[in-house]
């Protein structure tokens, strides 16, 4: 203590001075262990005396010195945690190797801090080992195809365990499945003839609505031809009808008119000489055109032919309105060879 004081007295400074700079480190030890901040999305959880106390939201807060501390400091937001790969056996006796995330938060900093020693940890193997419990259940091809039914497996084994952790289990995800090579290698070939497989049925079906078009454009073709040939086929008869029904009218108003004008002064005379012009005409064309000739046997007696038509002219003359009597037929000329 003799030393001290020389060595006080030798510098200056007094023991006063000491002291005052001692009380004001000790006051501002005191500040330090009195006010806590805590930033927003935290929580401190507070040990008075060694026992839990309390748990201090975002904000300013004035601790006991020397008597509360700050134990455990929580963050409250979501947390994403790789999970590790490990290898997983299928059911079917294939390893492969699994990784995934799983994010997480805490509810409850107290069950945090006191309800388990490292929930990080805890939550991974837990992860883990449900994990490869689903795997077992599933053969390869499966799980690529249940990847949502693993993960919501994974989520509900952990929400169960980790509700006395005062953690929430938001999700998990799993990353990559990596099988064998050998495993890799046969599964390529296997969507690779599935890929061709599906080219040859699209290629055939393809072709089968070709030919369906082809064909349903073949039967509407028929069709309209069909229609055309039988509208054709109408209009045609319809125009024969009409021409026999305009053909008709005409030789009847030709035939009427060729009685009128017989009916008329000197029409006799003309029908007897237009008898004897076409009776000669006709019998030297028939000589032309024969080898054999035939000859009526009264060929001198050309007059009496027409006499004979003559006389036919004068019954029909008898037949018409207001003529009496009945009509003599006309005399058959007599034909020889």
């Amino acid at each position: 203590m003799t030393d001290i004081s020389l060595y006080l007295a030798n510098t200056g400074i007094t023991i006063g001075t000491v002291v005052t700079i001692g009380f004001v480190f000790i006051v501002l030890i005191a500040l330090v262990k009195t006010a806590k901040i805590v930033p927003q999305r935290q929580a401190f959880v507070i040990e008075r005396l060694g026992k839990y106390h309390r748990t201090l939201d975002a904000g300013f807060h004035i601790l006991i010195p020397f008597i509360d501390r700050v134990a455990y400091k929580h963050s409250l937001k979501e947390m994403a945690m790789d999970v590790p790969p490990q290898m997983c056996i299928t059911k079917d006796n294939i390893a492969i190797e699994i990784d995934g995330i799983l994010y997480m938060q805490v509810l409850d900093p107290k069950l945090a801090s006191y309800g388990i020693d490292n929930y990080y940890y805890a939550a991974s193997q837990l992860a883990q080992t449900t994990l490869r419990s689903e795997i077992g259940k599933l053969e390869l091809d499966k799980t690529f195809e249940e990847r949502d039914t693993m993960n919501a497996s994974v989520i509900t084994a952990l929400d169960k365990a980790s509700e006395p952790w005062g953690l929430k289990i938001t999700r998990y995800e799993i990353a990559n499945i990596k099988p064998p090579q050998s495993v890799q290698d046969a599964l390529e070939k296997q969507m690779r003839a599935e890929r061709e497989r599906r080219s040859q049925i699209a290629l055939s079906e393809g072709q089968r609505e070709a030919q369906i078009n082809v064909a349903e454009g073949q039967k509407q073709d028929t069709i309209k031809n069909s229609e055309a040939l039988k509208q054709k086929q109408i209009n045609e008869a319809e125009g024969k009808a009409r021409e026999i029904e305009l053909l008709a009218i005409a030789t009847a108003q030709g035939i009427r008119q060729i009685a009128d004008a017989i009916m008329q002064p000197g029409g006799k005379e003309a029908v007897n000489l237009r008898v004897a012009e076409q009776y000669v005409i006709q019998f030297g064309n028939l000589a032309k055109t024969n080898n054999t000739m035939i000859i009526p046997s009264n060929l001198s007696d050309i007059g009496g032919t027409v006499a004979s038509i003559s006389k036919v002219l004068d019954n029909l003359k008898g037949t018409a309105p207001g003529a009496t009597g009945t009509p003599t037929p006309p005399p058959v000329p007599q034909w020889q060879a």
